[in-house]
């Protein structure tokens, strides 16, 4: 009965064992794939975000003074 009993208990570990590690390579992929939609999303804001900083710093001259440009503002 103790062997049957163990030999039940390897084969339920094994089998625990072998979907987890499947469950547990999908999940890695999928986490993997996420962070590197988030990184590429997180670049595009960042050049977008420089981008128009750079826009709203150039300064205009108007009657010989130096003017910031003026930003719409949004409503």
């Amino acid at each position: 009965m103790a062997l049957t009993n163990f030999i039940l208990t390897v084969a339920g570990v094994s089998a625990a064992v072998l979907l987890l590690r499947s469950d547990v390579k999908n999940s890695a992929a999928i986490f993997r794939r996420n962070v590197k939609q988030i990184r590429h999303w997180l670049e595009q804001e960042s050049q977008s975000a420089s981008s128009k900083v750079g826009d709203k710093v150039k300064p205009k001259e108007v009657g010989g003074k130096v003017h910031q440009k003026e930003s719409p503002k949004d409503d």
